[in-house]
């Protein structure tokens, strides 16, 4: 599909699933070199909704024991985020004391990611790193460092691949950009 309908949009193909999935491989190379010869076990801590499908793609290449945890955040209505994050759903299982990698689906402002962090250290994690699918530089204004990045994209409106526009698209096996021609 080059095209998708998403209720009043129109969106075009931007990346392919066969370049994800290699994003993919490049990034769990690097977590499995950073945890493959741990002796405890590191917690995946999916950031629903938008991170499903990279957290599955992601889990099936781990070469090291893990633990999944959850946790629902919203900051956006239709295209346009509110800046404002806010708890849907808390964590699902103890963190205390555990390492801790973010799994997300994208990163813009990087408000969430500073959210998480600080709900994660509430909570007692002895360790957060962040891995990303997609990351937007040029809105990132934190300082915090991002660990395992997969895509850099620039600053549009994307969806498919878990990320969706008002709930619609995410089980689209690309990602798409808003066609604004």
């Amino acid at each position: 599909m080059d095209h998708v309908r998403l209720k009043d949009k129109t969106f075009k193909t931007f990346i392919g699933n066969e370049t994800i999935m290699k994003a993919i491989d490049e990034v769990a190379a690097k977590i499995n070199a950073d945890y493959r010869n741990s002796t405890d076990i590191p917690v995946l801590l999916c950031v629903l909704n938008g991170s499903i499908m990279f957290m599955a793609e992601l889990m099936k290449r781990l070469e090291f024991n893990l633990e999944v945890v959850s946790i629902k955040l919203t900051s956006y209505t239709g295209t346009s985020s509110t800046g404002k994050v806010r708890q849907a759903m808390g964590l699902t299982s103890d963190i205390k004391g555990r390492r801790v990698i973010i799994v997300e689906d994208i990163v813009d402002t990087g408000n969430t990611i500073m959210e998480l962090k600080n709900i994660l250290k509430e909570h007692g994690a002895a360790e957060s790193r962040v891995c990303t699918m997609l990351l937007k530089p040029e809105v990132y204004s934190k300082d915090e460092t991002l660990d395992y990045v997969a895509i850099e994209i620039p600053n549009r409106f994307i969806v498919g691949f878990g990320l969706d526009y008002d709930e619609l698209g995410r089980n689209l096996k690309d990602i798409y950009v808003l066609d604004e021609d």
